[in-house]
């Protein structure tokens, strides 16, 4: 839809749940005068199960609830209403489009499989007078602006970083318009609980090494307290392989995955602080992270459904002998490995994992055990309040010797968690003491 023709949008919020720095809300916002908002609870999502595990446990389905509490307040201010169903998107945007007389639906562009599969439903049950708006949102460096094609990303994260760093910008963030009053309709949806959507309410446990809230609002209160309250982020590069307690790291990465908040904010508020305080290691260190998690969507855009295969985007034979006793022990944390059993079991308590036990876990399960490394990546996906498509089976495929690493490591286990858990006061913390010795 063209500024000249301005007319009623609608926003399709997928992973994109924040106002700040959206690019589809952004645009939504400068080309319509009228606009709604609208965020499904797709049955698919919460009642689908991947390798026998739900596609979303617990700990996720309350961070989104709250990440989608958060928009409804954020879009109210800005006199946008978001509707919000427990239905399937193909099922209601349809309706809304019909009801509202929707003339552009505004979403995130996605090029996973799930998502190109929800996109073709709607594509396909809506009018073609309708316009589709889908738009790159998720991004440090947008694809339009980087200085090579997909099918040229390099195989080694090295090379595409020192490239973008050296001839992309990063772009400034965008904020959306608010709307007249008169942009108000009348809204009789409702947010599903916990039990709506087929799961028992809780409460988060003591341990946990993230106590937090979703929503773009605790992002930002994240945001604020690591980099200028507690300035954690000047020692970020030296404590980041921690793992206990919330300081450690930043902890952006589930409102990161969710898109609470962008990279682009964290991006140029490291800049700020860089300017008010001081630059080091440590505060470019979470911008080579962030580079990280771009390289993992360009090789998913890149290799498309062999980042879901079992031979990787190598297309190299990877030998797997499954035993259920195996995957069940790694689960539940019953393995001969106390540092993996430690890490397993404040997963399957908390939802969360330090990114050191992700990789020992991870190596642990592919090549001590040859096990399926993608039933660890479902198991990962079902579990983790941080889930991304694209760096969870990026990183699966990365130690498991099918993806991004050249040296194909294998981690030793004992080694790390002596180097990492000196102490041991991680596997106490996790661990029955009788338990914890190698």
């Amino acid at each position: 839809m063209r500024q000249s023709e301005k007319g009623k949008g609608l926003v399709w919020f997928r992973n994109d749940l924040r106002i700040r720095d959206n690019e589809v809300l952004h645009r939504a916002s400068k080309e319509c005068d009228r606009l709604l908002a609208v965020y499904c609870f797709s049955p698919t999502l919460y009642e689908g199960t991947l390798f026998g595990f739900r596609k979303v446990e617990k700990f996720r389905a309350k961070f989104i609830i709250q990440s989608v509490e958060s928009l409804k307040q954020k879009l109210a201010a800005l006199n946008i209403e978001l509707l919000v169903y427990h239905e399937n998107p193909s099922v209601v945007i349809p309706k809304i489009s019909a009801q509202h007389h929707i003339e552009a639906i505004y979403l995130q562009k996605e090029w996973t499989a799930e998502e190109v599969k929800e996109m073709q439903l709607v594509r396909e049950a809506i009018p073609n007078h309708v316009g589709i708006e889908e738009i790159y949102n998720q991004f440090l460096y947008q694809p339009e602006d980087i200085p090579l094609p997909i099918e040229d990303i390099p195989k080694v994260f090295t090379g595409f970083r020192k490239k973008l760093e050296k001839e992309t910008e990063i772009r400034p963030e965008v904020f959306p318009e608010k709307m007249s009053m008169g942009n108000k309709v009348e809204n009789s949806t409702r947010i599903p609980s916990l039990k709506d959507l087929g799961y028992n309410d809780f409460e988060n446990h003591p341990n946990s090494a993230f106590p937090f809230k979703g929503g773009e609002s605790s992002a930002m209160e994240r945001l604020q307290s690591y980099f200028f309250e507690t300035k954690r982020l000047g020692v970020y590069k030296k404590t980041r392989n921690g793992l206990v307690g919330p300081e450690y790291s930043s902890k952006f990465s589930p409102w990161l995955a969710i898109g609470s908040i962008s990279a682009r904010t964290i991006y140029w508020k490291v800049k700020k602080f860089e300017q008010e305080f001081y630059k080091n290691d440590s505060t470019y260190w979470l911008i080579f992270e962030l580079i990280w998690r771009d390289f993992f969507k360009y090789i998913s855009m890149k290799h498309g459904n062999a980042i879901f295969q079992r031979n990787g985007i190598l297309n190299k034979n990877y030998y797997s002998n499954n035993e259920p006793i195996k995957i069940k022990q790694w689960i539940e944390g019953a393995t001969p490995e106390p540092f993996v059993n430690a890490n397993m079991i404040e997963l399957k308590e908390t939802g969360w994992m330090s990114n050191r036990g992700r990789q020992n876990v991870a190596s642990y399960f592919a090549k001590n055990c040859a096990l399926d490394w993608r039933i660890g990546a479902a198991y990962f996906e079902s579990m983790l309040l941080d889930y991304d498509v694209h760096s969870n089976y990026g990183n699966w495929l990365y130690v498991s010797g099918v993806g991004n690493d050249p040296r194909d490591r294998v981690f030793n286990v004992r080694s790390q968690s002596e180097r990492y858990d000196t102490a041991g006061k991680f596997r106490r913390l996790w661990l029955q003491p009788n338990l914890i010795q190698s």
